[in-house]
């Protein structure tokens, strides 16, 4: 991991993939991650860990079943919302965003559980960001 800042709009800019998160820092055993997306993700659960979302850009919708039944959590720009473990969620963009995501390192995008995955859909633990921070390349391989 490099030591130096790194500007999110920079990296924002640095790739086009939707639903393809980035790896922009690593604090301790968690992947500060970024992502833009637009569409429709899959419903999914992580049953081992919660979830955490920073809307940058846009709105994100994050529907919900809950034993109370199911609901939809709206979060404009610079609303955060945390997923609970074992709670199943599907989150969408109908207009596009960016999001922030804080998670344990190797959590797969779709969950431990989730619906079939279509192929527009990134089902990895993340990926390296690879891009010029303060005019040097910063390394592709996160985990040193």
């Amino acid at each position: 991991m490099s030591i130096e800042p790194v500007a999110l709009s920079k990296a924002l800019a640095s790739f086009d993939a939707l639903w393809s998160p980035r790896i922009v820092t690593r604090v301790n055993d968690y992947d500060v991650r970024i992502a833009k997306v637009e569409g429709e993700h899959i419903w999914h659960v992580h049953d081992d860990t919660d979830e955490f979302f920073l809307v940058l850009d846009g709105e994100l919708h994050i529907a919900l079943r809950e034993p109370s039944g199911e609901r939809v959590v709206r979060l404009p720009a610079g609303a955060v919302f945390t997923v609970p473990r074992g709670t199943e969620h599907k989150p969408s963009a109908p207009t596009g965003a960016a999001i922030l995501m804080f998670e344990p390192t190797g959590t797969p995008t779709v969950g431990d559980r989730h619906a079939e995955i279509p192929d527009h859909i990134d089902a990895t633990t993340g990926h390296a960001l690879g891009f010029l921070v303060d005019g040097r390349k910063a390394p592709r391989d996160c985990s040193t």
